[in-house]
């Protein structure tokens, strides 16, 4: 994923945005250091593990990269158009980011940061060499303003994410057998992404027979698939930096009783909540659609999370579609819908799209049926 560059995307307009932000607050630089938000605004992604990558931003000036030697070839292929440094593994980065710095502006007190990402080891070698610096602003919460509305190009890219996980969910559903483990299924989804072309999932794919998917944050063990159980899927890829998110929630033979009746009521409230989605309707509000739904029925107590999560660059972020949160929603706005109900010993459901606001209501990026299937 190194070095890979949005292809037809306008680059340079995020970064615009921050450099018009850091003037509009009256600051002085700006230090973004989460791979994800480098990329969203240059282009470039890597992980850069324990070495240093940053983006160093100013209102007036051109920014620079600075990223380890290895990854100096990998931004240069992505189009960047302004000056990359690079350092070797022996040498001090944050003494060469002050040089860059010192080389580029003379004023260098007020700094923009991501309190959500910098470290306090960072931060004290950033104040080690430059010790006047003062941080009044977070960067962090700006870029969460920027990425809450997507452009048609963003959206263009989560759509083809959405159909990415459509193919997965149809080779998780065909490798549905007696004594497969969620392991081995996971392994399936995965390989038959990679045979297309599709290296990243967007998060580690998540399959749950039974009783096990009443642990909504459960991973895939060795348990055996068995007839007579529900089997929960829930996946996404990476297109390009977008992500996709998705899950669904399947009958492997014959499913009745407690664990049918609660695919039933979860599948209404994700029905119910997706339908009333407009602009004007406050978060708050949406999530309350779903949960009635599920209180109604007899569930509210195991329903024990929000009804949704932002998406875009990240499979979670701004906003979260739950209870205090009186954001209205706008068209632009992607986020998701997922309902779950989860019954210990017994069995767990979730149902989940992601969607985009629209004008008159919403749109899905995924369409995998969520009817009650069973899979033979």
């Amino acid at each position: 994923m190194e070095g890979e560059n949005k292809e037809d995307f306008d680059l340079n307009s995020h970064l615009r945005a921050l450099q018009d932000w850091l003037g509009q607050q009256n600051l002085d630089l700006g230090y973004i250091s989460n791979p994800v938000n480098i990329n969203y605004l240059t282009g470039f992604y890597s992980d850069p593990e324990e070495r240093v990558t940053a983006l160093i931003a100013f209102p007036d000036h051109d920014p620079f990269l600075f990223v380890p030697a290895l990854s100096v070839e990998a931004v240069k292929l992505t189009g960047w158009p302004y000056d990359v440094f690079g350092y070797l593994d022996h040498e001090e980065p944050f003494k060469l980011i002050a040089d860059h710095i010192n080389a580029a502006t003379s004023t260098t007190k007020l700094w923009a940061i991501e309190k959500d990402d910098l470290p306090v080891f960072r931060y004290e070698a950033i104040l080690k060499n430059f010790p006047q610096a003062a941080f009044p602003a977070d960067a962090s919460r700006f870029l969460e303003g920027q990425k809450l509305f997507k452009t048609p190009d963003e959206i263009a890219l989560m759509v083809e994410a959405g159909q990415q996980a459509d193919r997965a969910f149809a080779a998780g559903f065909a490798a549905i057998k007696a004594g497969v483990t969620e392991q081995e299924v996971v392994a399936e989804i995965e390989y038959a992404m990679m045979k297309e072309g599709v290296m990243n999932m967007s998060f580690d794919t998540i399959v749950q027979a039974g009783a096990d998917a009443a642990n909504p944050h459960g991973g895939p063990e060795k348990t055996k698939l068995q007839p007579g159980e529900l089997v929960l899927f829930d996946l996404g890829t990476d297109n390009k930096g977008y992500m996709s998110d998705a899950t669904r929630t399947v009958a492997f033979g014959e499913v009745t009783g407690k664990a049918k009746d609660i695919y039933d009521v979860c599948l209404e409230a994700q029905l119910t909540a997706q339908a009333a989605i407009k602009p004007g309707l406050t978060a708050a509000e949406l999530d309350k659609i779903a949960r009635d739904v599920i209180t109604k029925a007899g569930y509210g107590e195991y329903f024990i999370h929000r009804l949704g999560h932002g998406i875009g660059t990240s499979t979670h972020e701004f906003p979260s579609i739950m209870e205090g949160n009186d954001m209205t929603l706008e068209p632009g706005m992607c986020f998701s819908i997922e309902p779950g109900i989860y019954i210990p010993g017994v069995a767990g459901v979730r149902i989940e799209d992601c969607v985009h606001v629209t004008e008159t209501g919403s749109e899905s990026f995924t369409h995998t049926s969520k009817e009650f299937t069973r899979i033979d």
